[in-house]
């Protein structure tokens, strides 16, 4: 059975991810830091529909504690077919506001962290013949958001990063992709008021708000398409385009 490490992995788009990918038949490993309350409640729910996801806290942007978590999820699977890096955070703040500390929070969990988790798993993936990463940017990091410029850079770089791995891996036949969501109806974007929201709408072609499993579904094709490297999958609604 393939295994799959999820960070960010029990609400939002990584819980949409890990539903998807247990209904699949992997087995799923659900990455969280802060909100283990919640962490439990999406491990329950999951245990209630008959799936078994285990649950990993570790800080992503801390080097000392992914290196824990990738030794204890070895010495439980012995490999990790597909890693979709997923954790994220954002803050809404124009330039002048954001703190030094503000940014480097930013890069730490989503450009640090998804360095570190790369580099955790490439070894064990080359060793084993091949296998998937697949990145989760943003519409914001190709196209830029006002007020997000930390969000937004933060997210160029993860996308410029996964086009450098998935050549540098690519001939030990390791897949590095990266998925791209627009405007998905997740917490994350709850600070928008009705009216932002409503604008961010009438911009989207197809009309509305994307979802956790049309990104979900998304991965899965990545992480079952054997021909595809190297690529930015937008899931948008054909905004911004």
């Amino acid at each position: 059975m393939k295994t799959v490490l999820i960070t960010g992995g029990t609400k939002g788009i990584g819980k949409a991810v890990a539903q998807e990918f247990l209904q699949q038949g992997y087995e799923v490993i659900l990455n969280y830091f802060h909100d283990e309350e919640s962490a439990l409640a999406t491990q329950s729910e999951f245990n209630m529909q008959g799936y078994c996801p285990v649950l990993m806290r570790a800080d992503v942007s801390d080097e000392k504690q992914v290196e824990e978590m990738f030794k204890e999820v070895f010495r439980i699977y012995g490999k990790v077919d597909v890693l979709v890096n997923n954790a994220g955070i954002s803050i809404v703040r124009v330039v002048q506001e954001t703190s030094l500390t503000d940014w480097e929070n930013i890069f730490g969990v989503n450009a640090r962290g998804v360095f570190l988790c790369c580099r955790q798993v490439a070894d064990s993936m080359i060793c084993s013949g091949g296998g998937c990463i697949i990145n989760v940017g943003s519409i914001w990091g190709e196209v830029g958001a006002s007020c997000e410029s930390a969000y937004s850079a933060s997210k160029g770089a993860v996308i410029a990063f996964t086009k450098a791995l998935a050549k540098e891996l690519a001939p030990s036949f390791v897949r590095v992709n990266c998925v791209s969501p627009g405007v998905i109806d997740t917490e994350m974007n709850a600070h928008l008021s009705e009216v932002e929201m409503e604008d961010l709408i009438m911009q989207i072609p197809l009309g509305r708000l994307g979802t956790g499993q049309d990104v979900a579904k998304a991965c899965v094709y990545l992480a079952e398409n054997s021909y595809v490297t190297g690529e930015v999958l937008s899931v948008g609604g054909g905004f911004a385009k």
